[in-house]
């Protein structure tokens, strides 16, 4: 039988335990198309799921990994044939069905895409999810009527993996960035993304009981939620979008109908684990082409499965910077 690694995270009377096990292909569950994988990513849904929690990953042990990008094995259905180069973003990979941080994965057809020309599959876990979800929230903006180089967009939580995605995709598109973020002593890192203002998180920290704020930004990207969503909504100029993908800083929303019905704001949400399909095909294709990003390596620290452990410690104690690219093959 074909033995394999993978991280596995076992519960403990006190927590959880991750570990590197042998695995054989027959232990992993049903599904159309075995892959090969290479790379997989590190995302804050990955580290909770890494360290036990139940609102993320019911069942354990369990393998996390939202993401894997590798070559197909083989395909029961016979669409994809042996080393096609494929990614596999969100859905339930890594939540409840075995994950990318895993020598191999078996998953249905359904969520299986091609790579596109001009993509490889380090940069495509490079994005991974955090990506696809910057990518639908530009998207979503630019369809609620963001337009013009010289529009002021707020980004929050913008050393993230989301965030600094983010920043770096709307200054290459030629818009005025302003990173909001808690490490200041990252934010040379962030003007270097293309960021054109980095302030502190505490300007979004406290809810404003105020019914507007003065209208600062004509667009926001909030991966953290609950206050800092309140502010910025308050922010916005007339007509103005904020894009919602993140809770962070927690789950309500405190906030009244003035800005709707005064300013005319828009709230967008950004959901990326069930999106169709065809929806990361298109996104995976505008960043192998027009939105490619040019600083997308420096985003990036390629660790290997032995390191993902410490990795996730850093992210859950909020000392990560950027995107882990997980080194699997």
């Amino acid at each position: 039988m074909q033995s394999f690694t993978a991280l596995r995270v076992h519960p403990t009377p006190t927590g959880v335990e991750r570990r590197l096990e042998t695995c054989q292909l027959a232990d992993l569950p049903p599904g159309d198309v075995l892959i090969k994988v290479s790379y997989s990513s590190l995302n804050y849904k990955d580290a909770l799921s890494a360290n036990g929690h139940q609102g993320i990953s019911q069942h354990y042990p369990h393998t996390p990994g939202i993401d894997a990008a590798g070559s197909v094995v083989s395909d029961s259905r016979g669409l994809l044939v042996e080393g096609d180069p494929v990614v596999v973003l969100g859905f339930d990979l890594g939540m409840n069905c075995w994950g990318g941080w895993s020598e191999y994965i078996r998953v249905p057809g359904a969520w299986v895409v091609r790579l596109p020309d001009g993509l490889s599959l380090a940069d495509a876990m490079r994005l991974g999810t955090a990506g696809v979800s910057a990518a639908y929230a530009v998207e979503k903006l630019l369809q609620a009527g963001l337009n013009g180089a010289s529009s002021r967009i707020v980004v929050t939580g913008a050393t993230g993996g989301v965030g600094s995605i983010a920043v770096h995709l709307l200054a290459s598109l030629g818009y005025q960035v302003t990173a909001s973020t808690g490490k200041l002593d990252q934010a040379g890192w962030l003007y270097n993304l293309g960021a054109v203002q980095v302030v502190d998180r505490q300007q979004f920290a406290t809810a404003s009981s105020k019914a507007l704020l003065p209208a600062q930004y004509e667009a926001a990207i909030d991966t953290v939620g609950q206050d800092a969503l309140v502010n910025l909504a308050k922010s916005l100029t007339f007509g103005g979008s904020v894009a919602v993908c993140g809770i962070v800083g927690g789950t309500g929303l405190p906030l009244d109908i003035y800005p709707f019905i005064l300013r005319g704001i828009n709230l967008l949400g950004i959901a990326s684990a069930e999106a169709p399909l065809a929806a990361r095909q298109r996104v995976l294709a505008k960043y192998a082409g027009l939105w490619r990003l040019p600083q997308l390596a420096s985003l990036c620290e390629e660790i290997n499965l032995t390191q993902v452990s410490d990795r996730v410690d850093m992210m859950l104690a909020g000392q990560a910077r950027g995107r882990a690219l997980v080194r699997v093959g």
